[in-house]
């Protein structure tokens, strides 16, 4: 496939699917480099995500008075905006209602929901922490030489494991 552009061999393909019409680009490496450096120039990664966060939605500019910052580093919104990175853990609760939908478009949710696998049923991963707690007890009991508790943790260990 060739560059739309410059006609050299395609390297980056891009598609976009915007109210169920999709649009194709194929560009070579150097006019995929200057057309994103052009749309970073023009928009900044700041606005694209700040525009993704109220993309369809109308939202009332805030006055000098209302512009909120986070308690912690001080940070703004519109400095967000600007950057596109939140200055500390807190700015997630500070700024939880502007940012809600852009992380709602980005990751699917708005909240983390953890790197477990979908298909293990909740009573297996119950077995699985119950399994490493007992595991981390045993540690602690060979450390502090209690050996009739580490022989008992042992026993159940076997029997979690075999239960499987």
């Amino acid at each position: 496939m060739k560059c739309q552009y410059c006609g050299k061999k395609a390297t980056v393909h891009l598609t976009e699917i915007v109210d169920a019409q999709m649009t194709e680009l194929h560009l070579c490496e150097k006019c995929a480099k200057e057309k994103s450096m052009a749309m970073e120039q023009q928009f900044g990664l700041g606005d694209l995500l700040a525009g993704l966060a109220g993309f369809g939605t109308t939202v009332k500019q805030p006055t000098k008075q209302e512009v909120v910052a986070c308690d912690n580093c001080g940070m703004t919104y519109d400095q967000f905006k600007e950057g596109g990175r939140l200055g500390c853990s807190a700015c997630y609760s500070k700024f939880r209602q502007e940012i809600g939908n852009l992380l709602k478009k980005i990751h699917g949710s708005n909240r983390h929901l953890g790197k477990k696998p979908f298909k293990i049923h909740p009573e297996k991963i119950d077995q699985v922490e119950e399994l490493e707690d007992l595991k981390e007890r045993l540690k602690k009991a060979i450390l502090i030489e209690d050996f009739e508790a580490a022989a008992t943790l042992r026993d159940e260990i076997k029997q979690a494991e075999n239960g499987k």
